[in-house]
């Protein structure tokens, strides 16, 4: 497979390095010579300093038998103007681009295939403002991933010091809490471990496990978390997130947002009906205190500064909201922040990149997702006739290292997988998965 990305960014780094790191013939075009540069020098891929809209730049790139174009430049302009290079000019496949103008996005007939054939389009402050939005409506989770149209959702909860499962094998998790579920990954510090029987579980540890939809609340409360259903948000940043978010959550919640910019401020009042608009600092504790913080049930801190969003949620949580939602795009300050006590962090770069490597992947993968800071992927995938794992009893190991097996999903039937199970023509597999095992797992199933 040959892929072609324009943008040397964030986003077009670490879909880069994913690539690189699985043998694919990748080449980058960016016109920032430094990021190439830094590219150049940690992966084994191709770099040319172009325009990315620049025709000759994509000849040299080997365009006319590129497989895919990923188009992810600061640009919703760039990122179209290349699509359609290599739609008229090469002929490729598939082409996926970064569109963040709601103009653009939302524009079908523009973004359809008898224009500039983008599929898909990826609106990185929708996606985050969803994720987001079942943060809010699940707030005992640190990160949600919903599959099976969300007939099951992978949970990650981030273990209180006071969970009956704390400093418990895991091998004895299922008979302490009398449930029966898979623990898909365990997230400790800077770590991630696809755990066996014999590892503990620790206060402060965000463990993933899949869950159908109805056994969560059952779930969180075993595990020691209160449930209690959110009333009042407060959100720091009224940009595109923060009123995706507002104007998704104004319709149940009390909602207050907060944010610096006049202008800014009156475009919420104009297009949020009943959320309540502040001018001011999110992070000034006078303006919280005064603005009842304490009695908010979630805050939220969506400006497009990390340092700001990472100390406003400290503070509100020291003021005392009962949880805090980080957004970062410094994917280096996500292990800091949650080591700082916030429970949820989300950034929107990997939310991108995740769902650009959803095409990308061998196999019929249905949905896929990166966690942990990309260390690690969950994918649903649809088992073929061919696939080696067919007619193989899970008791056999088959699965490699750092890899295994949280859900069977068989004519419907939700299925938590023993050694006994055997995996059958069309069954969908819910797989967890260390990057360095995806190579192998991509074998069982294509």
């Amino acid at each position: 497979m040959r892929v072609i990305i324009v943008g040397a960014g964030e986003v077009g780094y670490q879909v880069a390095k994913f690539l690189a790191y699985e043998g694919v013939d990748v080449v980058i075009i960016d016109r920032d010579e430094d990021k190439l540069r830094r590219i150049a020098d940690e992966l084994d891929i191709a770099t040319i300093v172009a325009e990315g809209s620049d025709p000759s730049a994509f000849k040299e790139a080997g365009a006319d038998n590129a497989d895919l174009l990923i188009a992810v430049t600061n640009s919703d302009e760039t990122n179209m103007i290349a699509c359609l290079l290599g739609k008229a000019m090469f002929n490729i496949k598939r082409k996926i681009a970064r569109i963040r103008n709601p103009d653009y996005f939302f524009n079908k007939e523009l973004l359809g295939k008898a224009n500039l054939d983008i599929d898909p389009a990826i609106n990185p402050e929708l996606e985050s403002a969803e994720a987001i939005v079942k943060l809010v409506e699940n707030p005992f989770a640190s990160e949600l991933i919903d599959f099976e149209q969300g007939k099951i959702m992978v949970i990650g909860f981030k273990i209180p010091k006071d969970s009956p499962i704390k400093d418990v094998k895991l091998k004895s998790v299922r008979a302490v809490l009398n449930r029966d579920f898979i623990v898909g990954v365990i997230e400790r510090d800077e770590d991630v471990i696809v755990p066996s029987g014999e590892d503990l579980i620790r206060e402060g540890d965000i463990v993933y496990i899949p869950l159908r939809k109805n056994e969560i609340y059952e779930v969180a409360k075993s595990l020691g978390f209160q449930i209690l259903a959110p009333k009042r948000v407060m959100i720091m940043g009224g940009g595109r997130i923060g009123y995706y978010v507002a104007q998704r959550l104004e319709t149940k919640y009390d909602v207050k947002v907060i944010e610096k910019d006049p202008e800014r401020c009156k475009f919420l009042s104009k297009h949020l009906g009943k959320s309540l608009i502040l001018q001011g600092d999110g992070a000034d504790k006078n303006l919280l205190i005064e603005e009842n913080v304490s009695y908010n049930d979630i805050y939220i801190a969506c400006s497009n500064n990390d340092e700001l969003n990472i100390m406003a949620s400290l503070l509100a949580k020291k003021l005392g909201t009962k949880k805090a939602i980080a957004l970062v795009n410094k994917i280096d300050y996500i292990p800091l922040a949650h080591n700082l006590g916030i429970q949820s962090v989300l950034c929107p770069r990997l939310i991108t990149a995740s769902i650009i490597l959803r095409y990308i992947r061998k196999g019929e993968v249905l949905s896929l997702t990166t966690f942990a800071e990309n260390k690690a992927e969950i994918m649903e995938v649809l088992v073929k006739k061919t696939a080696p794992i067919v007619g193989k009893a899970l008791k056999e190991g088959f699965f490699p290292k750092n890899s295994i097996l949280g859900v069977i999903i068989r004519n419907e039937k939700i299925i938590t997988p023993r050694g006994e199970d055997f995996i059958k023509e069309s069954d969908k597999l819910i797989i967890f998965a260390l990057k360095e095992s995806i190579k192998e797992v991509e074998k069982l199933i294509t």
